[in-house]
This record gives C-alpha cells, structure tokens and sequence, in this order.
C-alpha cells in the first residue's frame, strides 16, 4: 500500500517541538486553561507563589527568597509542562491537518440544470454549491464537493485523501458511489449529486478532528476528570486547614512558626493528581492521531474507547469480508470436452462482457489457458445479458455462444435439441453448495462445461479474525445469501458466527439483541442497507469506498477500505484506556512518597516529632520541599512520550491486567518518587 501523504511526525520533530512550546505559554490563559480545572487550580497556585516571592524581594515574607522564587518557578514549569504535552498532541494533528489543506484549492464546479448527460450546466466557484445540487466531473476535474454518483461511472484518485495512489472506481446504483471532494476523475465522467453544504464536507470534518478542535471527552474522561476534581477539592481544603491549625499550634506551643503561603501552595500541588490531570487531554488527543496513523477517521473520542470495550464485532460480507466481485476461479468441462475447448468458448461468450464477472473469465482463458482475445468482425452480433433469459453471449461466424444461469442454458440447449450431461446437476449443485456461482457454457446445442465464479475473500482476514478471537471478540458475518453461501464463506473466512438472508432489520435486531445482553457491538460496513444497523452500533466503522448514508451513520470511517483494520481500531481503543489507566495508577501513587517528603518538612518546626517520618532523610525542609516540587514538575515531560505513544496493549485476562498494572504502575510509582525526590534533594544541599 503506498504509504499515507499525511504520515505521522515524530513527537521530538524540532519544528513540532518549537510550534508546541509557543502554543503551550499561550495555553496558560486562565481563559484557555479552566477546561483542565486541577491544572487551573495549580496556576492559581503558581500565581501565589509569585505574589510570596515578590515579598520576600522586598523581605516581606517568612521564607527566603531563593527558596520563594524556587518553588515559583517550579509550579510554573509545572503548569507550562501539562500545557507543552497538550500542545504537543495537537501540534502533531495539526502537522497532518495543514497537509490535507493543501490538497483543497479553489475548486470550480459545472452545476448542472438537470441530474442528466447532457444537461445544459454552468461554471460555479465549489462554496457556492449546496446540498442537492447536482455536477458533472469529467476526466481530469477535480470533485468539487461529497456526494453521491448517480449517473455513468468513472476511475478516481482519492490519493489527497487516503494517500492510496491505485485509483478506484465510482459508479451509479451500488456500494461504491460515493465521492469526497478534492479527488480526481482520471477517466470517464459522472454525474454526482451534492450531499454536504460547505464546510460541511468529509474533508472539513476530517481537518477540525484532526486539529482537536472539536474533540469531545469521552464518559470515561468525563468520570476520570470528576474524580480528578473530587481530590484535588480534598487536598485544597486540608491546606486551608493546615493554615489555622499551624497558627493555633505555634501559639500554644510557644515555638516554630505558622505554615507560609508558599509551603501552603508546594502541599497543595504536589498532593493534588497534577500528574494525570496534566497528561489526560494529551493521552484522548494522542489516541485520534493514533487511528489516523492507521488511514482511520474517528468522529468521535467516544467511539475509540468504545471500541476498546468490544466484545462483538458485525461484519457485512460484501466488500467488507470478500471483495465484492466475483471473479472466474476454475471452468470445470462436462461431456468429454477439454478445459482448453472451454475456455475458449467461455472467452468468445464473454468478449463484449464488461461487468466484472465477465472481465475476470477474459482473465482467466487469457492468464492459465494462452488464449488472446481477438477483435470481432463486422459481422458478430452481441448479446447482452437480459433479465428474463438470464443469458448473454455471442453471435460468431455461424455459431452462438452462450453462458448464464444453470437452468437458462439448459433451456437454451433443448430449444435447439440438444442434450444435457448426465453430471451436470451434481457438478453445478456441487458448485453452489460450496458457496460459489455456477455459470454454464454452450456452444450452439452443446453444453461444454461450468464456470465456477467464486466470491473471494479478502487476503489475510482470516489471520486477522483469530487475533480478535484470541482477545475475547466475537465475529459474526452478516449476508443477504443463503445459508448454504453463507455458511461456505463464513468457513473459509473463519468467522465465528453469521447471519444470512439479512435484510436492514434483520441486522438492526441483532445489534440491539446483543446490546441488551450487556455486550459493546461493533458493525461495519458500506452499503445504505448498513445504515441503520451502523446507527445502532456502539462502535461503527464504515468503508471509505461506501455509500454518504453509511458513512453519515458511522462514527469511524476507514480510509483503506480494509476491515482487517478493526483489529487495529480495537486495540488503540484499549490503548488509551489502559494508558489513562496506568498514568493513573502511577499519578496517585507517586503521591505517597511525596507525603513522606513535604508534610514532615511543612509541619517540622511546630511537631519535631514528624521527624520520624523524614525516612529519606531529607537534608532540611527547605530542600524537602523543593526537591518535592522539582520531581513534581519534572516527571510530567518525562511521560508525554508514553502518553502520545500509549501503553503497550498486551492480550490477556482483566485480573492479570489489573496485576500488571499494579505491579508496575503502581509499585513503581510509588519507588521512583523516592529515588528521584531523594536525589534531586542530595544536588540542593550541595548550593545550600
């Protein structure tokens, strides 16, 4: 596959890094900022420290001035961090979103006067063009808005927008007429009716999700962000309280001295989860860019965790299991003819032919058997397909050749009083049980043999269905065939479970039957009869190459057309919840070993004997604090990498995940505090 025009910077870009630390000082508005209330709280913070070292310049403060400036200058480097690794993820966003602007140019549209060739039509700039309009796009003009085909059929580039530089086509009447503005039609024309008004279209959506502009938390970062909220009110008021407990104590004691609004502003911060509540709009940003990394469109943050939560997966068989065309896979001769006699008749009935079955039985005679196509003389008469014969052929020098349907063709050979093999019907029984489509042969009265049209799956889907099978989804297919096609293709692509003769409730029904049983439901697909059942699911991913319908029901849109991406969806899913999970975990346990640090230091003066909590054996509380303060500010760079990059996804059981993530995140979160707290502790008493 070629590879995508807008591919993923690198997060330590130098350009990307310069872009991010400007946008990150114009973040620390209190205007910008409130949307992270923890982190607006520690600027609150940061604002009371520089009010305290503004005294202590002027020796109004308790505290020296080293000491006041310090912890300024580290809350502040604590908040411009939480805003760097936002700006950061954005900044990459924005990277790819400035590249697809520049595959939008001021398009100039031929609206025409009637959905028709023909019509008569005027030149219009693309903003002018609304919704129902309908254009005409020859070879070479550009698409100038999305809509749907609906007359003739043409090759298009879509390379601005899925960076696949094979074209593709889009016709009339099927799965495959959708069109996005700012593609190419290479060849032929079509006449595309208008389905989004400006701004409006795919690639505007795609751009303002992109940049995170419009990026809504999800229910799971909502709840996260209450909790968040919930601590740090705690931890606020118990610094209040510290205040006048610290004042009555010093008073009744007769020695130390109350707790100053600097140490009072480093308690608050380093016990509030700045860590998490710094990373958590990174960690939702990161994940969306992840999936565009992939040539995936998520429409909502909501969908990427959800798809983390699945546990069903629907999957439509057209276009999303198989290709979608059936192409001549083997001919099969009856009556003692030879495959070679076959092929060639098959090849002289499917000359005029251009739909893809017959294309692919050219193929065929051509590629196994040696036999080159030849022009037809004057003289040859075409036959196309026709509903109520059910045939179609060619007229050749005498001779009528004919292939179509089992029964159609055996009508055909008796009207001119011919026989019928005596192991055709097994053949052609054999054929359609096997999940294929038996197209017979003949030549005049003859029956030379059967076509077998195999609707073939998808390369490497079945070693994707296993994956998914392994991490607890399950995967069912749904077709309008009947059972016997069905079951033949669900066997071959090894899904677990499928639907046939599926009609739009039928699949609408399903979703809703699992849903009610407690489970996440992913559907995709990429025809209008998907579009209700894309509507219900909790995670529904549509084919770039499907109908406006399907794609206006989904809430993630896969650019490559490749279902095999659901696997890929689903694990960025569980992702980023394990990434929030584990940034977490890490964020409130590192929190223990900052209590071990600066509340003895804040309180040593009034209670010596809090001196016994001193176990890292901090040189003086100035630095106890300090060093406190710098480990707090300074681990927040040091896991942006982690939080753009996201957790590793390891399949395995929730309570071994739990353990992992205990054992890891939060055993280790609560060691490295004491290790990097305790060293930064050992440079400060160096300088004082």
């Amino acid at each position: 596959m070629a590879k995508h025009p807008q591919s993923s910077p690198s997060a330590f870009d130098g350009q990307l890094l310069r872009g991010a630390l400007a946008d990150s000082f114009k973040k620390l508005d209190p205007r910008s900022l409130w949307r992270n209330p923890v982190m607006f709280a520690v600027e609150i913070a940061s604002a009371v420290t520089l009010f305290t070292f503004l005294q202590s310049l002027v020796g109004a403060a308790a505290e020296p001035v080293w000491f006041t400036g310090s912890v300024s200058l580290c809350l502040w480097a604590t908040v411009l961090f939480a805003a760097f690794a936002e700006a950061l993820a954005e900044g990459r966003g924005k990277a790819r979103a400035a590249s697809l602007r520049k595959s939008r140019t001021n398009i100039m549209a031929k609206r025409l006067a009637a959905p028709a060739f023909g019509a008569e039509y005027t030149l219009v700039e693309a903003n002018q063009l609304r919704k129902g309009d309908h254009i005409l796009v020859e070879t070479n003009d550009l698409v100038a808005g999305d809509g749907e085909v609906v007359a003739g059929a043409a090759l298009v580039n879509e390379s601005a927008v899925t960076g696949e530089s094979a074209p593709v086509i889009r016709e009339s009447g099927g799965d495959r007429s959708a069109v996005t503005g700012g593609t190419t039609v290479i060849a032929n024309a079509v006449v595309v009716r208008i389905t989004t008004d400006p701004g409006e279209t795919f690639l505007d959506r795609m751009i303002a999700l992109i940049e995170g502009a419009k990026r809504r938390k999800t229910p799971n970062e909502v709840a996260l962000e209450v909790l968040l909220i919930a601590l740090t009110l705690v931890f606020f008021l118990v610094c209040v309280n510290i205040s006048p407990l610290s004042v009555f104590s010093v008073k009744a004691i007769s020695h130390g001295q109350p707790v100053s609004l600097t140490i009072l502003a480093a308690l608050f911060v380093c016990l509030a989860p700045t860590t998490i509540a710094a990373l958590l709009p990174a960690i939702g940003i990161a994940g969306m860019n992840r999936l565009f990394q992939k040539n995936v469109i998520a429409l909502s943050g909501r969908a990427i965790e959800a798809a983390g939560d699945v546990n069903v997966m629907l999957l439509d068989k057209t276009g999303t299991i198989t290709l979608g065309n059936r192409e001549a896979a083997a001919l099969i001769p009856v009556g003692g003819h030879t495959e070679r006699d076959l092929a060639a008749a098959a090849l002289t009935a499917s000359i005029t032919d251009e739909t893809p079955e017959g294309r692919s039985i050219v193929l065929l005679a051509e590629k196994h058997y040696g036999l080159t196509p030849q022009p037809l003389p004057p003289d040859a008469v075409s036959i196309g397909f026709n509903a109520e014969t059910r045939l179609s052929g060619v007229d050749l020098a005498g001779r009528r050749y004919r292939k179509g349907a089992a029964d159609s063709v055996v009508a055909f050979v008796k009207q001119q009083g011919g026989k019928i093999p005596k192991n055709l019907d097994q053949l052609v029984n054999g054929i359609a049980h096997a999940g294929s489509t038996p197209l017979v042969v003949c030549r005049d009265a003859e029956i030379l043999g059967v076509v077998n049209l195999k609707d073939i799956v998808k390369p490497g889907i079945q070693e994707r269905f296993a994956q998914l099978r392994s991490i607890g989804i399950k995967t069912v297919m749904i077709t309008g065939d009947n059972p016997l096609t069905a079951a033949a293709i669900a066997a071959e692509a090894q899904v677990d479970d499928f639907l046939a003769h599926a009609r739009p409730e039928d699949k609408l029904n399903m979703i809703r039957e699992y849903q009610e049983q407690g489970y996440m439901v992913a559907m995709t697909g990429d025809g209008t009869n998907d579009a209700p059942a894309l509507a219900q699911a909790d995670v529904a991913v549509a084919m770039n190459t499907g109908t406006q319908p399907a794609r206006e029901a989904a809430n993630i849109i896969d650019l490559d057309s490749n279902p095999t991406k659901l696997l890929d969806i689903v694990e960025i899913g569980k992702q980023i919840l394990m990434t929030r999970g584990n940034l977490t975990t890490f964020s409130i346990a590192n929190d223990v070993a900052k209590y071990f640090a600066i509340i003895p230091a804040s309180l040593a003066s009034i209670y010596p004997q809090l001196e016994a909590l001193n176990i890292m054996h901090l040189a003086s509380p100035h630095s106890a604090i300090l060093s406190a303060v710098i480990f707090n500010a300074v681990i927040i760079p040091l896991l942006i990498p982690l939080a753009l990059k996201g957790a590793k996804y390891r399949p395995m059981p929730a309570e071994k995940l739990l353990m992992f993530n205990l054992l890891i995140y939060g055993v280790g979160g609560m060691i490295v505090p004491f290790i990097g707290i305790k060293a930064i502790d050992s440079v400060i008493g160096l300088f004082i």
